[in-house]
Protein backbone atom coordinates (compact mmCIF):
# COMPACT_ATOMS: atom_id res chain seq x y z
CA UNK A 1 0.00 0.00 0.00
CA UNK A 2 1.10 3.84 -0.45
CA UNK A 3 1.64 6.53 1.63
CA UNK A 4 -1.62 7.92 3.31
CA UNK A 5 0.18 11.13 4.23
CA UNK A 6 -1.60 13.12 1.61
CA UNK A 7 -5.40 11.90 2.20
CA UNK A 8 -7.85 14.38 1.78
CA UNK A 9 -11.63 13.52 2.42
CA UNK A 10 -14.07 15.83 1.84
CA UNK A 11 -17.46 16.12 2.90
CA UNK A 12 -20.64 18.81 3.42
CA UNK A 13 -19.52 19.95 5.93
CA UNK A 14 -15.98 18.64 7.19
CA UNK A 15 -12.63 18.11 5.92
CA UNK A 16 -10.82 15.65 7.24
CA UNK A 17 -6.73 15.68 6.76
CA UNK A 18 -3.97 13.23 7.98
CA UNK A 19 -2.72 14.28 11.41
CA UNK A 20 0.30 16.10 11.41
CA UNK A 21 2.25 18.47 14.90
CA UNK A 22 0.44 21.20 13.73
CA UNK A 23 -2.63 19.64 15.66
CA UNK A 24 -1.22 18.77 18.64
CA UNK A 25 -2.08 21.84 21.09
CA UNK A 26 -5.82 20.99 19.55
CA UNK A 27 -5.88 17.60 20.07
CA UNK A 28 -4.12 17.71 23.48
CA UNK A 29 -6.80 20.47 24.87
CA UNK A 30 -9.67 18.63 23.40
CA UNK A 31 -8.98 14.73 24.25
CA UNK A 32 -10.97 15.17 27.45
CA UNK A 33 -11.80 12.83 30.37
CA UNK A 34 -15.76 13.51 29.08
CA UNK A 35 -14.31 13.02 25.32
CA UNK A 36 -12.89 9.07 26.15
CA UNK A 37 -15.55 8.01 28.83
CA UNK A 38 -16.28 5.11 26.90
CA UNK A 39 -12.77 4.63 24.18
CA UNK A 40 -9.87 2.16 25.49
CA UNK A 41 -7.92 5.96 25.50
CA UNK A 42 -6.78 7.93 28.36
CA UNK A 43 -6.37 11.87 27.60
CA UNK A 44 -2.79 12.69 27.64
CA UNK A 45 -1.27 13.84 30.55
CA UNK A 46 1.11 16.28 29.07
CA UNK A 47 1.58 17.19 25.05
CA UNK A 48 4.25 15.14 24.48
CA UNK A 49 1.80 12.10 24.41
CA UNK A 50 0.10 13.85 21.99
CA UNK A 51 3.09 14.66 19.61
CA UNK A 52 4.33 10.76 20.25
CA UNK A 53 0.88 9.47 19.38
CA UNK A 54 0.57 11.89 15.87
CA UNK A 55 4.43 10.79 15.12
CA UNK A 56 3.28 7.11 15.45
CA UNK A 57 0.47 8.10 13.42
CA UNK A 58 2.57 9.55 10.68
CA UNK A 59 4.74 6.55 10.29
CA UNK A 60 1.71 4.43 10.25
CA UNK A 61 0.62 6.47 7.64
CA UNK A 62 4.07 6.38 5.46
CA UNK A 63 3.94 3.10 5.71
CA UNK A 64 0.24 2.50 4.61
CA UNK A 65 -0.94 0.89 7.55
CA UNK A 66 -3.10 3.27 8.72
CA UNK A 67 -5.49 6.68 7.91
CA UNK A 68 -5.18 9.17 10.47
CA UNK A 69 -7.04 12.31 10.15
CA UNK A 70 -8.04 15.80 11.62
CA UNK A 71 -11.72 16.49 11.61
CA UNK A 72 -12.23 20.37 10.94
CA UNK A 73 -15.02 22.40 9.75
CA UNK A 74 -14.81 22.92 5.91
CA UNK A 75 -16.11 26.53 6.06
CA UNK A 76 -13.84 27.84 9.10
CA UNK A 77 -11.17 25.49 9.15
CA UNK A 78 -11.93 24.85 13.13
CA UNK A 79 -10.81 21.53 14.43
CA UNK A 80 -13.38 19.48 16.12
CA UNK A 81 -12.00 16.14 16.33
CA UNK A 82 -10.01 12.92 15.21
CA UNK A 83 -10.08 9.96 13.45
CA UNK A 84 -8.64 6.98 11.26
CA UNK A 85 -8.86 4.02 9.95
CA UNK A 86 -6.32 1.98 12.18
CA UNK A 87 -5.11 -1.50 10.58
CA UNK A 88 -5.84 -0.04 6.50
CA UNK A 89 -3.99 -2.76 5.36
CA UNK A 90 -5.75 -5.60 6.71
CA UNK A 91 -8.97 -7.46 5.57
CA UNK A 92 -10.38 -5.97 8.85
CA UNK A 93 -9.71 -2.50 8.85
CA UNK A 94 -11.08 -0.15 12.20
CA UNK A 95 -13.34 2.66 11.76
CA UNK A 96 -12.72 5.03 14.84
CA UNK A 97 -14.17 8.86 15.67
CA UNK A 98 -14.19 11.18 18.64
CA UNK A 99 -15.30 14.75 18.40
CA UNK A 100 -14.52 17.33 21.10
CA UNK A 101 -17.27 18.18 23.70
CA UNK A 102 -18.06 21.18 22.20
CA UNK A 103 -19.34 19.81 18.95
CA UNK A 104 -21.16 17.22 20.33
CA UNK A 105 -24.61 16.70 18.98
CA UNK A 106 -24.45 17.82 15.15
CA UNK A 107 -23.79 14.19 14.18
CA UNK A 108 -20.10 15.50 12.48
CA UNK A 109 -19.14 12.39 13.99
CA UNK A 110 -21.69 10.14 11.51
CA UNK A 111 -20.82 12.47 8.83
CA UNK A 112 -16.99 11.97 9.40
CA UNK A 113 -17.34 8.28 9.47
CA UNK A 114 -19.67 7.99 6.95
CA UNK A 115 -16.61 9.87 4.56
CA UNK A 116 -13.90 7.76 6.20
CA UNK A 117 -16.06 4.76 5.06
CA UNK A 118 -16.09 6.24 1.47
CA UNK A 119 -12.56 6.27 1.37
CA UNK A 120 -12.26 2.79 2.60
CA UNK A 121 -14.49 1.08 0.12
CA UNK A 122 -13.01 2.98 -2.66
CA UNK A 123 -9.81 2.64 -1.78
CA UNK A 124 -8.67 -0.74 0.15
CA UNK A 125 -9.90 -4.09 -0.30
CA UNK A 126 -11.52 -5.85 2.80
CA UNK A 127 -13.73 -8.34 4.24
CA UNK A 128 -15.44 -5.76 6.49
CA UNK A 129 -14.50 -2.79 9.02
CA UNK A 130 -14.95 -2.82 12.18
CA UNK A 131 -16.46 -0.43 14.82
CA UNK A 132 -15.79 -1.92 18.11
CA UNK A 133 -17.84 0.53 20.57
CA UNK A 134 -18.97 0.75 24.39
CA UNK A 135 -22.61 -1.05 24.88
CA UNK A 136 -23.78 2.39 26.37
CA UNK A 137 -22.70 4.84 23.89
CA UNK A 138 -25.69 4.97 22.02
CA UNK A 139 -25.35 7.98 19.81
CA UNK A 140 -21.54 6.50 18.27
CA UNK A 141 -23.88 3.06 18.11
CA UNK A 142 -25.99 4.59 15.79
CA UNK A 143 -22.89 5.46 13.25
CA UNK A 144 -22.33 2.30 12.46
CA UNK A 145 -25.51 1.38 12.43
CA UNK A 146 -26.47 3.97 9.82
CA UNK A 147 -23.81 2.23 7.37
CA UNK A 148 -25.44 -1.22 7.76
CA UNK A 149 -23.39 -2.25 10.66
CA UNK A 150 -24.21 -5.19 12.65
CA UNK A 151 -23.07 -6.77 16.01
CA UNK A 152 -20.76 -9.83 15.28
CA UNK A 153 -18.91 -9.91 18.76
CA UNK A 154 -18.93 -8.93 22.53
CA UNK A 155 -16.40 -8.43 24.67
CA UNK A 156 -15.38 -6.59 28.08
CA UNK A 157 -12.34 -4.84 28.19
CA UNK A 158 -10.73 -2.33 30.79
CA UNK A 159 -9.50 0.64 29.42
CA UNK A 160 -6.07 2.57 30.16
CA UNK A 161 -7.75 5.06 32.52
CA UNK A 162 -9.10 1.85 34.37
CA UNK A 163 -12.46 2.02 33.57
CA UNK A 164 -14.26 -1.24 32.22
CA UNK A 165 -15.41 -1.46 28.56
CA UNK A 166 -18.85 -3.22 27.38
CA UNK A 167 -17.78 -3.13 23.63
CA UNK A 168 -20.10 -4.59 20.95
CA UNK A 169 -18.23 -4.67 17.54
CA UNK A 170 -20.03 -3.80 13.92
CA UNK A 171 -19.34 -5.34 11.47
CA UNK A 172 -19.93 -3.16 7.98
CA UNK A 173 -19.39 -5.92 4.94
CA UNK A 174 -18.71 -4.00 1.45
CA UNK A 175 -21.91 -5.04 -0.07
CA UNK A 176 -24.29 -2.82 3.19
CA UNK A 177 -22.05 0.01 2.61
CA UNK A 178 -22.45 0.29 -1.17
CA UNK A 179 -25.57 0.17 -0.49
CA UNK A 180 -25.77 2.85 2.16
CA UNK A 181 -23.30 5.01 0.28
CA UNK A 182 -24.76 5.19 -3.12
CA UNK A 183 -26.80 8.15 -3.98
CA UNK A 184 -30.21 7.96 -4.60
CA UNK A 185 -31.57 7.80 -7.90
Amino acid sequence: MTALTDVVIESERLRLLPTDESYAPAIFETFTPEVTTYMFSRPPEHIDETLAFIRRARTEMTEGRALEVVVLLRESGEFIGHGGVPRANTEAPELGIWIKTAAHGQHYGREAVTALAGWAAANLRFRYLAYPVDRRNVASRKIPESLGGRIETEYEMVSQSGARLDIVEYRIYPEALARRLRPEA
